[in-house]
C-alpha cells in the first residue's frame, strides 16, 4: 500500500517559508509542524520569528514552545516527536506539513540517526590532555590507524571531530562507520514531497536578512533577552543563548560586544547561518527546488503539492 503523504518545506532564513506554508495550509488540508531548533524554546519569540498569536490561533504549529531556554533538545528528540505528530495528523485525515530551516533535523527525519555512545566527560578530558601534550595531528594519526575511513574525511586539526571519533572507539571498540552502517536508514512511513526554497540571488537574500534583523531589533529583541535573563537561569553556553541573534545580544549585555556593533554582528551571523543552510540543501537529494526571489513561487508550489496529494 502507498504510504500517506507528507510535505516538507525547507529553506534558509528569510527565504519566505512561513508565508508559503500558510498559503499551503489555506489551500490544502495541512497541519503545520515546525522544523526549527530555536522555536522549541518558550518565551523566545522575537528572535526566532515565531508566528504571532493571531497566526497561531488560525494555523496551530506543532513542536514549538516545547521547553524552557534552560533546557536542551536534540535531533533524535525531534525525529521522535515529529514522527508522532505526523502519525497523529494522518490519523485525523489530514496532511503533515513540516516547515523550517534546521537542516540537521531534516536530515534526521529523512534518513534516521546513528545510535552512537553517549559522550563521556572524563574520557574527553583525557583526550584533550593527550592533544595538549602531543598535538591533534598526532591523535589524527592514531585515528588513521584505528579508523582509516573516518580519519580520511577529517583534517588533522579538526579537534572536535577527531575527539569524538576517538571517544567512540575507546568507549565501544567500534568505528564511527560501523554505527552509521546500522543507522536507522529506513525512511519514515510517509510519501514525502520535499520542497526546497533556494535563492540564487545572494545579494537579495542578504538584503532580506538585514531587513529581518532590523525588524527584530525594532520589535524588542534586546528587551526579550533581558526578560529571559531575569526569568531563567541562563548562561552563554546554553543552546538557547547560542541561537543566532540571541548570542550577539547576550555578548552585548555581557560587555564583550559593543552596542554599536550589535546590528552588524547579528546580520553577519545570520548571513553565515543562511550560507550553512544552503550548503546543507546542496547535499540533499530528492528535492523540488524553487527560487523564492526570482518571482512568486506560490503557483508552482501549489501545483507540486496538488500533484503529490492526488497521486
Amino acid at each position: 500500500m502507498r504510504h500517506p503523504p507528507a510535505i516538507l518545506l525547507i529553506g534558509p532564513t528569510a527565504s519566505g517559508k512561513t508565508a508559503l506554508a500558510l498559503e499551503l495550509a489555506v489551500r490544502f488540508p495541512c497541519d503545520i509542524i515546525s522544523i526549527d531548533s530555536a522555536q522549541v524554546f518558550r518565551d523566545m519569540n522575537v528572535g526566532t520569528a515565531k508566528p504571532d498569536a493571531a497566526t497561531l490561533a488560525r494555523f496551530p504549529h506543532r513542536l514549538i514552545d516545547l521547553i524552557t531556554p534552560e533546557e536542551r533538545y536534540s535531533a533524535a528528540a525531534f525525529r521522535s516527536d515529529a514522527l508522532r505528530e505526523m502519525t497523529d495528523i494522518n490519523a485525523a485525515g489530514r496532511v503533515p506539513l513540516l516547515v523550517g530551516g534546521t537542516m540537521l533535523y531534516v536530515k534526521a527525519l529523512r534518513e534516521g540517526l546513528a545510535d552512537l555512545p553517549q559522550a563521556d566527560a572524563a574520557l574527553r578530558t583525557g583526550i584533550d590532555t593527550e592533544a595538549a601534550e602531543r598535538g591533534w595531528p598526532a591523535l589524527h594519526g592514531e585515528l588513521a590507524r584505528l579508523d582509516p575511513d573516518t580519519a580520511a574525511r577529517l583534517k588533522p586539526t579538526d579537534a572536535q571531530r577527531i575527539q569524538r571519533a576517538l571517544e567512540v572507539l575507546r568507549l565501544s571498540g567500534r568505528t564511527l562507520g560501523s554505527f552509521f552502517a546500522e543507522q536507522q536508514a529506513a525512511a519514515p512511513p510517509f510519501s514525502i514531497l520535499t520542497l526546497a526554497l533556494v535563492p540564487e540571488d545572494r545579494g537579495a537574500l542578504h538584503r532580506r536578512i538585514e531587513q529581518r534583523f532590523d525588524a527584530m531589533l525594532n520589535a524588542g529583541l534586546v528587551e526579550e533577552v533581558l526578560m529571559l535573563r531575569e526569568k531563567y537561569r541562563l548562561d552563554g553556553s546554553l543552546p538557547s543563548m547560542r541561537c543566532v541573534g540571541y548570542r550577539q545580544v547576550w555578548d552585548m549585555l555581557e560587555g564583550t560586544l559593543p552596542r554599536a556593533e550589535l546590528r552588524d554582528r547579528g546580520v553577519f551571523a545570520t548571513r553565515q547561518f543562511a550560507k550553512r543552510q544552503l550548503t546543507w540543501l546542496k547535499s540533499m537529494d530528492e528535492l523540488r527546488v524553487f527560487d523564492p526571489l526570482a518571482g512568486d513561487p506560490t503557483p508552482a508550489l501549489l501545483s507540486a503539492v496538488a500533484a503529490h496529494l492526488n497521486q
